[in-house]
């Protein structure tokens, strides 16, 4: 007698979850005859083009490792010996591998950090003295995505974990990350224009969008460096952790935590996100309806419901 109360309410709870799903779709099916669903092309191609990302383990003449841990990939600058400043062999593997993770439907979180006592010094300038008169060093590749993140992006969430210097390059390939992390000790720079050159990586447009006009400047037109705290004020900077291990291991509980999400559901927030500041807001409010609809279809959305009602961790796939 005391158990049939809590199985009428199971299956009442059951009952609503199913009735919510089905009504939201209902109201979409309009927005989505008119906008032909262009929220799911990304995941259209990138199902076509599936990649399985290998693995590549620390050793010393390894520029960039690449460790995968279930749904996460870690990527680790790896050039020691010369604060690991990026060259462009090290700016290509990591245009192929973030390639790879975009495509590869088993990985769902991205982390990039620096081996040894630094993040990164940013570009080598001597190993790209070639390139930078003959153009960009990806010029001619396929199967690629730009590890700056502008042109053709990457639809999939990167965590960046920085720690001691982080300048220059090294410091844009971090505001090209979603979320950001530092230890304490880091030592952002931004000072290209002290050495006749200028930021040309996206911090004339991230930096100043993030940190605002004047905060940017500040230190962009100065090429003075600063602090992880400063980092933080700024609004650059969502963590501080104590040690450079310490800001690896957060990265990696957040990137968990991320791949324990729908991915498509994350998918499509990056998109909308992205279209809201490449377009503007009206762009990216017109096809939140599609969006939004085009989700409700997927077996993830009703295993999100289940999961609800069920009173459990739901269990995604991507699809």
């Amino acid at each position: 007698m005391k158990k049939e109360p809590a199985i009428a309410r199971r299956d009442l709870i059951k009952a609503t979850a199913t009735i919510a799903a089905v009504v939201p779709a209902i109201a979409a099916t309009s927005a989505l005859a008119q906008q032909s669903q262009p929220s799911q092309q990304p995941f259209a191609e990138a199902a076509a083009q599936q990649t399985t990302l290998a693995e590549v383990p620390l050793q010393p003449d390894t520029k960039l490792t690449i460790e995968r841990r279930g749904h996460v990939v870690l990527f680790g600058l790896n050039r020691p010996e010369v604060q690991n400043r990026v060259d462009p062999e090290t700016f290509q593997a990591l245009a192929r591998a973030i390639y790879d993770y975009d495509h590869d439907p088993s990985l769902r979180a991205a982390i990039l950090f620096g081996h040894g006592d630094c993040f990164s010094r940013g570009i080598d300038v001597e190993a790209y003295r070639a390139v930078a008169h003959s153009g960009s060093p990806l010029a001619g590749l396929t199967h690629i995505v730009n590890p700056l993140n502008y042109g053709v992006q990457r639809t999939k969430p990167l965590i960046a974990a920085v720690h001691d210097d982080t300048w220059n390059m090294a410091h844009e390939l971090f505001l090209s990350a979603d979320i950001r992390l530092a230890a304490a000790n880091t030592n952002f720079g931004q000072d290209e224009n002290a050495h006749g050159r200028f930021p040309g990586g996206g911090s004339t447009v991230r930096f100043v969008r993030e940190a605002g006009w004047g905060n940017a400047m500040r230190y962009m037109l100065t090429g003075d460096h600063w602090t992880a705290e400063d980092a933080y004020r700024m609004g650059i900077l969502q963590e501080i952790a104590e040690t450079p291990q310490a800001t690896l291991d957060r990265a990696v509980a957040i990137a968990n935590r991320v791949a324990a999400c729908a991915p498509l559901g994350i998918q499509t927030t990056l998109v909308s996100a992205h279209l809201a500041i490449d377009s503007g807001e009206g762009a990216a409010f017109s096809k939140l309806g599609a969006q939004y609809g085009a989700l409700y279809r997927t077996r993830d959305f009703v295993e999100g419901l289940t999961a609800q009602a069920e009173g459990r961790p739901p269990i995604f796939h991507g699809n």
